[in-house]
């Protein structure tokens, strides 16, 4: 469920009704704001993430197996983002590898995890400023690969719209790319793909 736009007494409500029916559910954007305001019965049933702003309520498969995706950031500021896809995957039992800060301004540090990556039949890059990196994986690494652009950076990066139209013109054939800052699609993507090559 998306919290974005929603107010603590209508979280509380849809919380109180998943509860009623004895249902798991994933929660993106939950503002710490909002969920300290929710009463504290409602508050404990949830397993909540500080770095992703989301929270699971109730049971979920357990990951399990090695990892199938890489999650990468291109900086640590590109964290939450990033956090989020993994989180998104953990609550549907998908095992992910989380590899951070490895941009393009410090090449050295993705050339040493470049072997590792390779290993993972979907790569999640997530990065903003120019958003080199969805392009530079693309090109060193055989799976699917899944831009997605965030708001990080200066000036003329507007917000993630520099990063948008980088991942979006990206040299590198066949990336996939998501809404900017939108870690949640990224890993719905990756759903997508690792059950139709399930089939």
């Amino acid at each position: 469920m998306f919290c974005g736009g929603k107010t603590p007494e209508q979280i509380a409500h849809i919380l109180e009704r998943l509860i009623a029916a004895k249902a798991s559910a994933l929660f993106t954007r939950l503002d710490p704001k909002k969920l300290n305001a929710l009463p504290a019965n409602l508050r404990k049933r949830l397993a909540f993430d500080p770095g992703s702003w989301t929270a699971f309520l109730g049971k979920r498969p357990r990951p399990g197996g090695k990892p199938r995706v890489a999650v990468l950031t291109a900086g640590t500021s590109d964290g939450p983002v990033a956090r989020e896809a993994a989180r998104t995957l953990a609550y549907y039992g998908v095992k992910t590898t989380e590899i951070g800060d490895i941009g393009v301004a410090g090449l050295w540090r993705l050339l040493k995890r470049v072997d590792e990556i390779r290993r993972h039949p979907v790569i999640i890059v997530v990065a903003g400023m120019d958003a080199a990196l969805p392009s530079v994986v693309g090109g060193l690494a055989p799976g699917a690969v899944i831009a997605v652009p965030t708001s990080v950076g200066y000036g003329v990066a507007k917000g993630g719209e520099t990063a948008l139209r980088a991942a979006l013109a990206s040299c590198a054939p066949g990336v996939t790319v998501v809404n900017i800052d939108n870690g949640y699609g990224a890993a719905c993507a990756a759903l997508r793909i690792l059950g139709a090559a399930a089939k």
